[in-house]
């Protein structure tokens, strides 16, 4: 009989599925990168290509979480509780799919990016997607403070780099507050029903920063058992 491998991965390290579905996660927000240069271009074949990758990534990403949910072990020997796991996972999961309502939301409205909005616009993208990338490097870390016993060196690591995540969030909340002046300034120029879209554009593009933070939260909660 073949083995299963979530049951396979979780014998090594009860962390492994968790670091392979945060990876999924992060793919998709980091293609909000490639998703926005294509709108702002007004490229819509690219925009439909970047728009499906994501979703294809946030589908991989619940198969893993719906994998993990099943196979996560039950016993009393997890380092820490399973209830903290699972809830770590759907965090996690919460990036990719807020990542995956911007692209369908911009390509399903076709919806464009005023000039003199793009340069800003860019930057607050960009610090966004770093903060997935910061989450996932603190689970990167997981095996590692497994073996320290969730202590010594390797924690004082992932306090460092959840403190990291902290400042990169608090940056995106910056930028999202310079970006709305900006579009406030715009907007009696624009098309209402556009403007309206827009708001909920740059909230939702917050969103993914302000759950890769979370993430790191939940990361800081494991920490202090």
């Amino acid at each position: 009989m073949p083995i299963n491998p979530f049951v396979s991965l979780f014998g090594r390290s009860p962390f492994g599925p968790m670091q392979q579905h945060i990876v999924k996660a992060h793919e998709c927000a980091a293609n909000l990168v490639p998703f926005f240069e294509a709108v702002m271009a007004e490229d819509w074949t690219k925009v439909e290509q970047v728009q499906q990758e994501m979703a294809r990534l946030e589908h991989e990403a619940d198969k893993l979480k719906k994998g993990v949910r099943l196979h996560l072990p039950k016993s009393l020997f997890l380092p820490v509780p399973r209830s903290d796991l699972l809830e770590l996972l759907s965090v996690q999961d919460k990036v990719a799919n807020r990542a995956k309502d911007i692209a369908g939301l911009m390509l399903g409205r076709q919806m464009a990016i005023p000039q003199d909005l793009q340069p800003l616009m860019r930057t607050f993208v960009q610090r966004t997607v770093d903060a997935s990338a910061q989450a996932l490097k603190a689970m990167n870390e997981l095996d590692e403070l497994l073996e320290a016993g969730f202590g010594g060196r390797e924690a004082v690591l992932v306090e460092t780099l959840i403190e990291e995540l902290d400042v990169i969030e608090q940056d995106t909340d910056s930028l999202q507050i310079e970006v709305r002046r900006a579009l406030f300034k715009l907007e009696k120029d624009l098309p209402p029903v556009d403007v309206m879209f827009l708001y909920q554009i740059i909230d939702w593009i917050g969103d993914v920063a302000d759950r890769a933070q979370r993430v790191g939260n939940r990361l800081e909660q494991l920490l202090a058992r």
